[in-house]
């Protein structure tokens, strides 16, 4: 069952949490001015977003906290992560997923945050949000409008969307027409759920997948990973994000688009790289869980609305 939280509106207020690594301050502070003066929403915050514990925000306790804090919260109606790093997965088994079915809301992020994006929807069924962080991408001085307005039309208009092919080059890899919902996120999280409480679903599904600074050896290891886990060859399609700085850092390497296209030629299921989706600028937003439709010989990639 798909759970579509209600849409934001001018006025509402939106819990800011940082469930990773700490978030650079400066960044944070700046992105506070695109909430509130460019849609118009107020700002709680959490503990966490000013505590540091190593390379976490805090210890699990005081995120998880955060966490559970804003989604009992009756006056959030959305909550926004800082920025990603490393620690949701640290979380994710002392999470309360019976009161986040019964607060549905808007739960936004990306990179880290993909392992709570698949662990709260395949515990409760709600969809969430894949795109650009206050602190590491909104508050940040390379921060474009075209992410910003992506930002504002995903959780503040139910409508469908439709990938914008202008905003890069989009290659096939292997041609035809797949449908089903979208799930997925950053590979080298979606990796990490094997074998867990919250291995990834991917029967039926279409897969998206980005990452950053991984060699092509790492991303060829991951996604032989899911393959003998047979993840991949369960899915209906793919849409291959932005791997940013995915670069060889020895003399001997295959390329990542070597990589990509023989694990996605095995496959055999339509697959289209190229989307500006990810650790990237501009970052085009996403809901996760919704129904979608990759016709891989056009590149369109259309996607329904995920508020309500």
């Amino acid at each position: 069952m798909i759970i579509k939280p209600a849409r934001l509106r001018m006025g509402d207020t939106v819990g800011v949490i940082a469930p990773a690594s700490p978030p650079n301050q400066e960044n944070l502070k700046r992105s506070f001015a695109f909430l509130e003066k460019e849609l118009g929403l107020k700002i709680k915050l959490g503990q966490s977003l000013f505590e540091q514990y190593g390379y976490l925000a805090g210890p699990n306790e005081n995120r998880l906290k955060d966490l559970h804090m804003m989604f009992a919260d009756k006056e959030v109606k959305a909550i926004i992560c800082a920025g990603g790093g490393y620690g949701t997965a640290r979380i994710a088994d002392d999470i309360d997923y019976k009161m986040i079915a019964e607060n549905p809301k808007v739960f936004w992020g990306y990179s880290d945050i993909t392992f709570l994006h698949t662990a709260i929807r395949q515990q409760t069924g709600l969809v969430t949000f894949h795109g650009p962080m206050l602190a590491s991408d909104i508050g940040s001085v390379q921060e474009d409008q075209t992410s910003s307005k992506t930002f504002m039309k995903q959780i503040m208009e139910p409508e469908g969307r439709v990938y914008p092919k202008t905003l890069g080059n989009l290659e096939t890899i292997v041609s035809g027409v797949a449908e089903g919902d979208i799930v997925g996120g950053n590979l080298c999280l979606l990796t990490s759920t094997i074998g867990t409480a919250f291995e990834i679903d991917t029967k039926d599904k279409i897969i998206l997948i980005e990452d950053v600074h991984e060699e092509p050896r790492s991303i060829d290891r991951m996604l032989n990973q899911l393959y003998m886990a047979g993840k991949l060859q369960q899915a209906a399609g793919f849409v291959i994000g932005n791997f940013k700085n995915c670069k060889p850092e020895r003399e001997q390497s295959l390329s990542l688009d070597e990589v990509l296209d023989y694990y996605f030629k095995l496959i055999g299921k339509p697959a289209v790289k190229g989307f500006m989706i990810g650790h990237c600028t501009p970052h085009f937003s996403l809901p996760l869980g919704v129904p979608a439709k990759l016709n891989a010989e056009t590149q369109d990639l259309t996607i329904e609305h995920g508020v309500l």
